[in-house]
C-alpha cells in the first residue's frame, strides 16, 4: 500500500513567544502509511517534532471539536481547522484550510483500499 505524504501551508497561531517568521504561513508535512498504521496519520511541524495521531481524530475534528490530551481538532469558522498540539515544550496551535485536511483524508482512505487485480 503506498505512503501518502502532503505538503500543505497552515499558520501557527500560539500567542507564546511567537516569532515573526511563524505569523506567515508555514509549510508542515502531513503523511499517512498504512503498512506501518493504518489507523494513524502524522503532522510534522517545521523545527518542531512530529505528532501521530488517530485518523479518525482528525476526520472528527473537521465537524466538531474533537479529542483529549496530546492532540485536538476542532472546525473555526466555514473554511479554517485548528489542529491543537500538546507537548512537554508547550502548546503549538495550528490553522489549516479545512479542504486540506479534507483532501489528505480522501487520500489516506484511496491508499488504504485494496488493490483489485
Amino acid at each position: 500500500m503506498p505512503v501518502v505524504e502532503q505538503y500543505a501551508r497552515a499558520h501557527i497561531v500560539t500567542d507564546a513567544d511567537r516569532v515573526e517568521e511563524e505569523r506567515a504561513a508555514v509549510p508542515v508535512i502531513l503523511r499517512y502509511d498504512p503498512e506501518d498504521d493504518p489507523r494513524s496519520v502524522r503532522v510534522r511541524l517545521p523545527g518542531r517534532r512530529e505528532w501521530t495521531f488517530e485518523r479518525a481524530l482528525l476526520e472528527q475534528g473537521l465537524r466538531a471539536p474533537a479529542g483529549t490530551g496530546e492532540v485536538r481538532v476542532w472546525p473555526c469558522g466555514r473554511v479554517q481547522a485548528v489542529v491543537e498540539f500538546h507537548s512537554a515544550h508547550g502548546v503549538s496551535v495550528v490553522q489549516f484550510e479545512s479542504k486540506t485536511l479534507l483532501r489528505f483524508l480522501r487520500r489516506t482512505y484511496m491508499a488504504a483500499q485494496p488493490v483489485a487485480h
